[in-house]
């Protein structure tokens, strides 16, 4: 609003450094990030660079208290913006100062702050709220899993809603403090390093720390009376594990294969390149689910995967997607093969070193068992659509697509490309036509055609011709495939999402 009708030209570039936006050059945030399948999960109008959480949850009631503050940066002028979040909000301050907010849809926490931001300008968000995630549905289903003695967040492709206000897609990245209250004899479990912990007063308080870039959906949290072990691997990576005390016949093989972390890590090291975070390990609470999710640095495994005796194959496909998915995360969800593909191509990897199958083996196999009509074919692996994103054909179909791509490049220029792609695009995202274009950079050759019939065709690719050396993808097995070895243990994984 104009005080004089007449300003001069001084008191106009001052008021134009003065005011951060104006109605002139801001608007609202979009309420979706533009994932077309997802179409309302993240949001426009920001980036996050950094998540505070400071939570206190009581196990008995499964209520969750919880203060969150946000730094992030405008990329519009915004005069309202969105976070993603499902329990009830008392107080929402932008920059110090109390904001307007309100809910609609399934998830849209809409906030109006009481100043527009500028493009480019920071933004401290700070959120105050409480609930009790257990009683949440969005969308018909809820990411919160009720124990016996707590509570537990994790599942892909959202899981951050129920316990924390955040902006849910992989493209947007941050880091994390993650501080929990806890009674005593309950632990709570995150990501990344437990910096400290101290009790008072009956209560335990629990800080982790995130220290690289995490996608929210990677984020978790378990509260209950957990067995925690702690360890380092030969490079000094810490290695932080966590059981349920109740785990009753289950327990053993569940220890006996996430026990094995720090040595599939070396291994994997020798294939994807470094480590890329602070500390590894993985948690196996009471939950009736049968899934695993690569939650960053602190895998998520239900009992049940277990309950056939130990699996070492399930521990290296979830430690394959720190390197794919974690550390390189998709640019959209469509990408998926990126994370499924070659997390599933590292336990066929596994099994040649353990001696129960090549690679090859394992290809021939997958390709020998599914008959051109059966509907195994009519999933595109590079595009399967969000009801079939983790399709059985995304993990089998999608791995026997990079061991073709193996035999067309030959191994000097595939090995080369399974530890260029993670050191190139290392804490970001990554799509597969930018996986296609560095492999035809690595290689030398066109691979267009290869791709389009592997991962985007919806029918079975006709067996490429034998390669000039042993081992290629043969034309057309003449008698029957023999199971390799090691297929039961990977094809017990492919429950890793079932919800």
């Amino acid at each position: 609003m104009r005080k004089r009708a007449i300003v001069s030209a001084v008191s106009a570039a001052g008021l134009l450094l003065a005011i951060p936006a104006t109605a002139a050059d801001a608007g609202p945030g979009a309420p979706g990030i533009g994932d077309p399948y997802y179409p309302t999960y993240g949001n426009g109008g920001y980036d996050v660079s950094h998540y505070d959480l400071r939570l206190k949850y009581q196990p008995a009631t499964d209520e969750l208290e919880g203060t969150a503050t946000l730094l992030a940066t405008a990329t519009q002028g915004l005069t309202r913006f969105n976070l993603d979040f499902a329990l009830d909000v008392s107080e929402v301050r932008v920059n110090g100062r109390v904001a307007k907010f309100a809910t609609s849809g399934e998830q849209e926490l809409e906030i109006t702050p009481a100043t527009p931001l500028a493009k480019g300008q920071q933004a401290t968000v700070v959120v105050r709220y409480s609930g009790v995630p257990g009683k949440v549905k969005r969308y018909g289903f809820t990411s919160w899993q009720r124990t016996p003695d707590g509570g537990v967040a994790a599942n892909e492709p959202e899981s951050a809603w129920w316990w924390f206000p955040s902006n849910d897609h992989p493209l947007d990245k941050a880091t994390y403090d993650v501080s929990v209250l806890v009674p005593d004899g309950s632990a709570a479990i995150s990501n990344g390093v437990l910096v400290s912990q101290s009790s008072k007063l009956g209560w335990t308080r629990y800080n982790w720390r995130q220290n690289k870039p995490q996608a929210t959906y990677l984020a978790t949290l378990a509260v209950g009376k957990f067995d925690i072990t702690r360890n380092t691997t030969a490079n000094g990576l810490p290695v932080i594990n966590a059981y349920s005390k109740d785990l009753g016949d289950n327990d053993g093989a569940a220890r006996a294969s996430i026990e094995r972390t720090g040595e599939i890590i070396d291994w994997e090291s020798g294939y994807f390149g470094p480590y890329p975070f602070s500390a590894a390990g993985g948690y196996a609470p009471n939950v009736p689910t049968h899934y695993a999710v690569e939650t960053q640095g602190r895998v998520f495994y239900s009992p049940a995967q277990f309950a056939g005796g130990a699996n070492p194959s399930v521990i290296v496909h979830e430690l394959a997607h720190q390197w794919w998915g974690d550390s390189v995360s998709l640019s959209r969800w469509s990408d998926i093969w990126l994370n499924e593909g070659f997390a599933s191509y590292a336990q066929w990897l596994w099994s040649e070193h353990e001696g129960e199958g090549t690679a090859q083996e394992l290809a021939d196999w997958v390709y020998s068992q599914h008959p051109a009509d059966d509907p195994f074919w009519t999933v595109k692996p590079g595009d399967p659509g969000a009801a079939n994103q983790f399709d059985g054909a995304v993990y089998d179909r999608g791995a026997v697509a990079i061991q073709v791509l193996r035999n067309k490049i030959g191994d000097k220029a595939f090995f080369a490309l399974l530890k260029a792609w993670p050191a190139q695009h290392q804490y970001g995202n990554g799509s597969i036509a930018e996986f296609q274009k560095l492999a035809e950079k690595i290689s030398g050759k066109k691979l267009g055609p290869l791709f389009e019939t592997w991962l985007f065709t919806a029918a079975k690719p006709a067996a490429p011709p034998a390669a000039p050396k042993a081992g290629a993808l043969r034309a057309a097995p003449a008698a029957p495939q023999a199971e390799p070895k090691s297929w039961k243990q990977i094809a017990a994984t492919h429950t890793i999402h079932d919800r």
